[in-house]
């Protein structure tokens, strides 16, 4: 990856606003963000605007501009999410040395720890709103939420470039091959359809003018109850029955079936696969290493390993209808450390 992206600076980020059609002043202020590299600027008319620079070689034109275009659509459909801002020149891309950007709102607003029954519900709503518009075409550049995009090309990944120590290699490349085998077993009839992919309340806003869904980033086709595990994660008693609140609201607007809960800890498995493999392909970027010192050591993948055992164990123990090619007898579960926001969240910050 080009060093450029590294080593932005404010005089490089305000030309390439200016460069756009706007006109901002001199204040730059860089807003957190592992993945790409995001900053709050001041236009000459005392507004605000957001810059946003994608990580080269993640995603294509493409695949962004199709990021964008569903934005819309669901801007247009009066759905709260925020949208990038047309250039005055047109479109809603640009390029810099090599590296695309783009314009957007400011949102004003807080990210909430915890949400009460009529919140909600009201997420419950929005997010069957949002998922309606994603049923209505289909994605023609993004990638699909499969056992292969989520837990063999990670595998892949990390095994290529040797970052599993050797005794604990075998172990995690079984455990990864076996949550892809049940995953693809269990997600056989469940409708795919355009979502938001990384539905947490890190990527929700809360203001003066209601909630805003945030960081389509991660936007892909995938299956409805990818953004509802996320959304309301919790698996204790307290987490399930808001998640039925949740699902009560949503099918005011849409259809759901209670089988495709199903897919949830599987799902779950697949998320850590991926994020350790996401903190890989990134190790090269020096915020990586600074953010994330505990990776790559021999502890962090034998915890890493036995938390992806722990949850094939929970997978078993909880699925009771899994498939005959799939399934294992059901063992005793054994007692679980509390997970928080921050197991499942790798941009999830403290507020």
């Amino acid at each position: 990856m080009s060093s450029f992206f590294f080593n932005l600076t404010p005089d490089i980020v305000i030309g390439a606003v200016e460069q756009g059609g706007f006109e901002p002043t001199g204040h730059c202020l860089a807003l957190n963000s592992y993945e790409n590299r995001v900053y709050d600027l001041m236009l000459e008319d005392g507004s605000h605007v957001v810059s946003k620079f994608y990580r080269p070689g993640r995603w294509t034109r493409e695949q962004i501009l199709e990021e964008h275009a569903f934005l819309l659509e669901l801007r247009a459909d009066e759905i709260p999410v925020c949208a990038p801002l047309p250039f005055p020149g047109g479109g809603t891309l640009r390029e810099v040395e090599g590296i695309l950007y783009a314009i957007w709102p400011r949102t004003g607003g807080r990210v909430p720890d915890e949400l009460s029954d009529d919140e909600v519900r009201i997420l419950g709503r929005l997010c069957a709103r949002i998922h309606n518009n994603g049923a209505s075409k289909k994605a023609a550049y993004r990638i699909e939420l499969t056992g292969e995009t989520y837990g063999l090309q990670p595998l892949a990944f990390l095994e290529k470039h040797d970052f599993l120590p050797q005794h604990c290699r075998e172990r995690y490349r079984r455990a990864v091959l076996e949550v892809v085998e049940i995953y693809e077993s269990l997600r056989k009839d469940v409708p795919m359809h355009r979502i938001h992919g990384d539905c947490h309340l890190g990527n929700l806003l809360h203001g003066s003018e209601g909630w805003f869904f945030l960081d389509f980033d991660d936007f892909l086709t995938g299956p409805a109850v990818q953004d509802v595990w996320m959304l309301v994660p919790a698996r204790d008693p307290e987490g399930l029955r808001q998640r039925e609140v949740f699902l009560e609201a949503y099918r005011q607007f849409r259809d759901f079936e209670q089988s495709w809960l199903r897919l949830i800890e599987p799902l779950r498995a697949l998320r850590y696969i991926r994020y350790a493999a996401w903190i890989a392909q990134r190790w090269q970027d020096p915020a990586f290493p600074a953010a994330f010192p505990h990776f790559g050591t021999v502890q962090y993948w034998e915890d890493e390993t036995a938390d992806l055992e722990d949850q094939l164990e929970h997978i078993h123990g909880s699925t009771a209808d899994l498939p005959d090619s799939v399934r294992r007898a059901e063992q005793p579960e054994e007692e679980h450390k509390e997970l928080t926001n921050k197991d499942f969240f790798w941009d999830w910050e403290d507020k």
